[in-house]
């Protein structure tokens, strides 16, 4: 029987992590580090917070399990091979209640126990329909909520696969603004769509 050996990282990938924890951004800007690549975000408008607020308020009002939320909370997650593991910091993050895991959290916390992430695209669209989307499928995070503000529609990937070094989500159920969304247990209730711009 041979024991298994891991490699550490490279040293040009403990670099990037140092860089990318040290870094210092304008307030309000958003720095992630997405498949070995810095990103620094503006500020979102308000159209942008909306459509975020369309879905909190419809979540607190209608979903059959308590959530804890934030829009503020980056998580960590697993990247195979040297580089380091992606930082990333959804539009927001829901969280069953009980499990009680935001208040004691670190800035930069594991996804176990997050229920959905959800991304509002604006300046990179791209980076949330691809990017992320594989991202938080490796982290095994079980629901993605996309609201697409260029194509117009709401997207749900559900059952996260990781397998042979390819990152998705098996099912994805796509709407156009205006029809609704079912969104599945722990939440349990259809998404209005129609208020979203």
């Amino acid at each position: 029987m041979t024991a298994m050996v891991h490699e550490p990282p490279t040293r040009a990938a403990e670099i990037l992590l140092e860089s990318f924890h040290d870094l210092e951004t304008p307030e309000g800007f958003r720095a992630e580090l997405i498949e070995g690549e810095i990103v620094v975000s503006p500020p979102p408008g308000g159209a942008h917070e909306m459509d975020l607020w369309c879905l909190v308020r419809q979540v607190t009002l209608h979903s059959s399990a308590r959530m804890d939320y934030s829009g503020h909370k980056g998580l960590k997650l697993r990247r195979g091979g040297r580089c380091p593991k992606n930082h990333i910091i959804p539009d927001g993050v829901f969280i069953p209640h009980e499990l009680d895991l935001l208040r004691e959290a670190d800035p930069w916390m594991e996804p176990e126990g997050v229920a959905l992430v959800v991304e509002v695209t604006s300046s990179r669209p791209d980076g949330d329909r691809r990017d992320k989307r594989h991202c938080y499928a490796k982290g095994g995070i079980p629901l993605y909520l996309l609201i697409d503000r260029e194509r117009r529609m709401v997207s749900l990937f559900s059952e996260p696969r990781s397998d042979a070094g390819k990152e998705d989500y098996l099912q994805v159920t796509q709407v156009i603004f205006g029809k609704p969304l079912d969104l599945p247990e722990p939440f349990s209730f259809t998404l209005d769509t129609s208020e979203l711009d």
